[in-house]
């Protein structure tokens, strides 16, 4: 009968502990993100406030359609 042996291998105490100095210092990038969100937010705005009279137009066109149909 052949006997396996599993040998648990366990990373190194230096890794280890520098890993977890990298992740306990991590705190994101939380003023970066509200930006893309505020600047997101403002170019959508933007963009409805220059297509918007447009897209009411198309829109009022294809129901004007769909009610003669």
């Amino acid at each position: 009968m052949k006997q396996h042996i599993i040998r648990q291998t366990q990373p190194a105490p230096g890794f280890v502990s520098s890993a977890r100095l990298f992740l306990a210092s991590e705190r994101g990038d939380v003023p970066g993100w509200v930006l893309i969100t505020l600047m997101t937010a403002g170019l959508v705005v933007g963009l409805w406030a220059l297509a918007g009279p447009a897209l009411g137009h198309v829109f009022d066109q294809a129901i004007t359609r769909v009610v003669a149909f």
